[in-house]
């Protein structure tokens, strides 16, 4: 059986963690170090001023002059990372760092995982962080899950899980 926690929006969650009032507005943040600056990631009050992840800043404050565009903060996403392990290992030793806000947990022996996962979850929200967790008989299935929970999604059939799903949405997903 596995477990993925999501922290969604991770990049936005490392820089907007301690600072709520910047949570409030339109917020969007990019990769100060690439070679074309782009939007990775937005919050719903930006979203709901017709920015989108992929346009330019410009482009982006021309749609919403009163957007705030940060920069990724590394050392906060390093933190997150750190926290998000640590709560992790709480669960069980077979823990992999899949991605960025992204863990994979292997349990070989399931007993109260929903039980178990809300407790994580809950000692995230402790820490100013959003997760959500899926649960399913194989990694990647557990991580489609974990993008459709509120907050803990357990799949019992993959198949049926993702039959109805678009396949555009299994594609972005799985990126």
């Amino acid at each position: 059986m596995f477990v993925t926690i999501l922290l969604p929006n991770f990049y936005l969650q490392a820089i907007a963690r301690h600072q709520p009032k910047l949570r409030e507005q339109p917020l969007a943040v990019l990769d100060a170090t690439a070679t074309k600056a782009a939007i990775l990631q937005l919050n719903e009050a930006a979203e709901n001023e017709g920015v989108r992840a992929g346009m330019t800043p410009s482009q982006a404050l021309a749609r919403c002059l009163h957007l705030v565009i940060k920069a990724r903060a590394r050392d906060c996403e390093r933190q997150l990372s750190d926290i998000l392990l640590h709560h992790a290992f709480m669960l069980s030793p077979f823990v992999e760092a899949t991605a960025p806000g992204v863990c994979t947990v292997q349990f070989m022996q399931p007993i109260r995982l929903s039980e178990k996962l809300q407790n994580v979850i809950d000692l995230l929200a402790h820490c100013d962080l959003v997760a959500r967790a899926g649960i399913a008989q194989n990694p990647d299935a557990s991580f489609l899950a974990a993008h459709r929970a509120e907050p803990v999604l357990e799949i019992k059939e993959a198949k049926k899980f993702l039959a109805p799903l678009p396949i555009e949405t299994v594609a972005v997903e799985a990126l």
